[in-house]
């Protein structure tokens, strides 16, 4: 291990990955008038957006009647294109405004589409978002290649807000510049953007292999203000110290791992083996962790997901590289007790906001709440020995002598409970069921305590069984669960246009009931260490399951 001495200049590696190509396009001509113009009103089905759209229209219709409007909804929920509405804009309208972008993910989302409009369509277009969302819809324009597209801002919130509150934003101040909302939009539409300059690009392609000399704590307090910690101390990722977690793969440094962003449209920053090495080290892990790390990397799912839902990643490791490397899969084996599960999942985190190109709050990362969660993205072993079931990877497909890593994402709902009673075991799981949120599946985390007595209890000898059975109980009316917010935002939206196996349920009578989850969505993971039968339920998508056997 390195030592260093007060003063002594270390030369250090740099934690970040490459921001990703920047294709810059062009704006829309502008209109010389809004009079006599068809301005679309584009939807884009997130949290009331419509209403605020709403008090849009009626300021044209009382102060610019001349402007004829049409008020349309995206087709599905706002992370998808939508190229029959873009065409029918182009081919009818004359304009557009979007909106309004007010989470972490619709707000780029908003962006984007009014950035496509503009470039591919030529519809100058302007989007409103809410004031919280400027940093994060700033830099989505300027990694969207159009950062002079314009943005107006109302305030924070929208969802709830009665029409005179909606109304008041429409014909206020925006918060961020103090201007009127409504001149804003039409400025917007009728003057010229400036143009791009050749050759400029918002960001630098590339990034430093080596950071300057400098004494550890100056290193320390680099990396602090460059944002390149969890805010707790790190292993200084020197050149030394990145070889030796280097040898723990036969993977060479240069070879690209992945792509990834805090949430779509975003850009993707590219990373490579010796990236994800550096910040192995900074997380404190040792080599013969490093492929599984890889393998988490390589997934292109990032651990620090910029969502105002404040998730968080659960990772699940399967196979002989349990017992290997010392993972913990007992008594506390998703607390702070094994340096494997610890620092794995830390590296994870590290190199998700590093890699990404950051995970700063009010830029690249809005979790309104946050998650504590993230510090080491709840990681764990499963312990597969004393499970009545087969494992987590072999129920995904992989070989019970395969070495796999698997990625939920959600965990922002979690129920707890100590085994199943004899008489009203059935009703209590339910309720715990009815307290996972309505858009994340469950996972049942179960000690095998517990595993044993839903097969001495509900005779759930195969895991399937089980898994039908939760599938079959967690039912809620129909009147209650589409009024849910969530199920609104993601759901509904995309049941509506039959991409959801929920479009079923559309206008059945509020008392019929709707089975909240589906079978392929539910899962189930044994780990603990028989001190006792408790269990949790956690709300979370399955996103990968992965092999760590080829980046050994």
């Amino acid at each position: 291990m390195l030592t260093t001495v007060k003063n002594q200049q270390l030369t250090v590696m740099n934690p970040v990955g490459y921001p990703p190509k920047v294709s810059r396009k062009q704006p829309a001509p502008r209109l010389s008038s809004l009079d006599g113009k068809t301005i679309y009103l584009i939807d884009s089905r997130f949290d009331d957006s419509v209403e605020l759209l709403k008090q849009v229209q009626a300021w044209f219709a009382a102060r610019m009647p001349g402007v004829k409007t049409e008020l349309r909804s995206m087709a599905s929920y706002y992370g998808k294109d939508d190229p029959e509405l873009w065409n029918e804009i182009k081919t009818k309208g004359h304009a557009a405004i979007i909106g309004v972008g007010h989470c972490s993910t619709c707000a780029p989302a908003v962006s984007t589409h009014a950035i496509t409009l503009e470039s591919q369509y030529s519809v100058p277009t302007v989007a409103i978002h809410t004031d919280k969302f400027v940093k994060v819809v700033q830099s989505v324009t300027r990694m969207g290649g159009l950062p002079q597209a314009p943005l107006v801002f109302v305030p924070q919130p929208v969802m709830g807000k009665t029409e005179a509150e909606l109304r008041a934003y429409v014909e206020g101040d925006d918060p961020y510049t103090g201007k009127p909302v409504m001149k804003e939009i039409v400025d917007a539409l009728t003057q010229g953007l400036a143009g791009n300059a050749p050759g400029e690009e918002p960001y630098a392609r590339s990034t430093p292999r080596l950071e300057e000399p400098a004494t550890e704590d100056e290193l320390r307090d680099l990396f602090e203000r460059n944002g390149w910690t969890d805010h707790m101390p790190i292993v200084l990722p020197t050149e030394e110290r990145v070889a030796a977690m280097l040898a723990g793969t036969s993977r060479k440094p240069d070879e690209v791992v992945g792509r990834m962003q805090p949430t779509p449209n975003r850009g993707l920053w590219e990373y490579t083996v010796e990236k994800v090495a550096i910040n192995a080290v900074m997380a404190g892990a040792k080599p013969e962790y490093f492929p599984i790390i890889l393998a988490l990397a390589a997934t292109e799912i990032s651990a620090r997901q910029s969502t105002s839902s404040s998730a968080s990643v659960m990772t699940v490791v399967n196979g002989p590289i349990r017992n290997e490397v010392g993972m913990n899969c007992g008594i506390g084996a998703m607390g702070p007790y094994n340096h494997a599960n610890a620092t794995i999942g830390r590296a994870y985190g590290l190199l998700s906001q590093n890699l990404q190109g950051g995970s700063v709050p009010h830029e690249t990362y809005m979790g309104s709440i946050g998650n504590s969660y993230t510090y080491n993205g709840i990681t764990f072993a499963e312990n597969e020995e004393r499970s009545p079931w087969e494992p987590l990877h072999v129920q995904k497909g992989f070989d019970k002598d395969a070495s796999t890593v698997t990625v939920f994402h959600g965990c922002r709902s979690t129920t707890f409970g100590l085994g199943l009673r004899k008489d009203h075991w059935r009703e209590h799981v339910k309720d715990m069921l009815l307290g996972t949120d309505a858009i994340t599946a469950p996972v049942l985390l179960l000690d095998p305590i517990t595993a044993r007595q839903f097969i001495d209890r509900g005779g759930f000898v195969k895991k399937a069984d089980l898994i039908r059975w939760i599938h079959e109980t967690a039912e809620m009316p129909a009147g209650r669960y589409w009024d849910l917010q969530l199920v609104q935002n993601y759901i509904h939206t995309k049941a509506t246009f039959g991409e959801s196996p929920k479009k079923k349920y559309l206008g059945v009578p509020d008392d019929t009931l709707v089975r909240m989850f589906e079978e392929a969505d539910i899962n189930v993971v044994v780990v603990g260490g028989e001190a006792n039968g408790y269990w949790q339920m956690m709300g979370a998508h399955h996103k990968a399951t992965v092999s760590v056997d080829e980046w050994r």
